[in-house]
C-alpha cells in the first residue's frame, strides 16, 4: 500500500518517456554523439580505423551525412563492416592461407546487395572517343590513303 501511495505522488517529468523527439546529448548514447565508434569494442584498432574510413568514404560518395537517413547510414555501416571482413580474407589469401570461399563469396554477394540498395548501379564506363564518322578531315585522310593503294 505504501508503494502505491509513493507512485501516485511521484513527480512527473515535463517530457513523456515514450516521446521520440530529440534528446539532449547527455541522454543519448556515446555512439550517437560520436564519442565512440561502437557500443562495445576497440575504436582504435586497425580494423576500426579502416571501417571508419570506409564509412566516411561511402557517406561522402552519397553527398554527405545531411542528405542521408538513419537507415541509409546504417546500411553504409553494415557495408563497411562486410568490406573490412572481405579485405581481411583477401589478406589471408595473399599470404597463401586458406579461407572459407563459401563465406567469402556470400559476403561479397551481401555487400553487392547492400550497395545496390544504397543506389550503386552497374554502369559501363564511358570512354571519350572521337567521332570519326563526322570528322570531315579524318574522312578525307582515309579516302586519300585508300585511293593511294594500288
Amino acid at each position: 500500500m505504501a508503494l502505491r501511495k509513493r507512485l501516485d505522488t511521484a513527480p512527473t517529468t515535463k517530457r513523456p518517456r515514450n516521446t521520440l523527439g530529440p534528446r539532449p546529448p547527455a541522454q543519448r548514447s556515446a555512439v550517437t554523439n560520436g564519442k565512440k565508434l561502437f557500443v562495445l569494442g576497440d575504436g582504435n584498432s586497425a580494423w576500426s580505423r579502416r571501417y571508419r574510413d570506409l564509412v566516411a568514404g561511402h557517406i561522402s560518395d552519397m553527398g554527405g551525412p545531411s542528405g542521408l537517413s538513419e537507415a541509409q547510414i546504417s546500411l553504409i555501416k553494415r557495408a563497411a563492416a562486410i568490406e573490412c571482413e572481405l579485405e581481411q580474407q583477401e589478406g589471408k589469401l595473399s599470404l597463401g592461407q586458406e579461407i572459407n570461399l563459401d563465406v567469402f563469396t556470400r559476403s561479397a554477394s551481401h555487400l553487392r546487395r547492400i550497395l545496390e540498395s544504397l543506389g550503386l548501379e552497374r554502369k559501363a564506363k564511358v570512354i571519350n572517343q572521337i567521332d570519326h564518322d563526322h570528322d570531315a578531315e579524318f574522312r578525307q585522310e582515309i579516302l586519300a590513303v585508300l585511293e593511294a593503294r594500288p
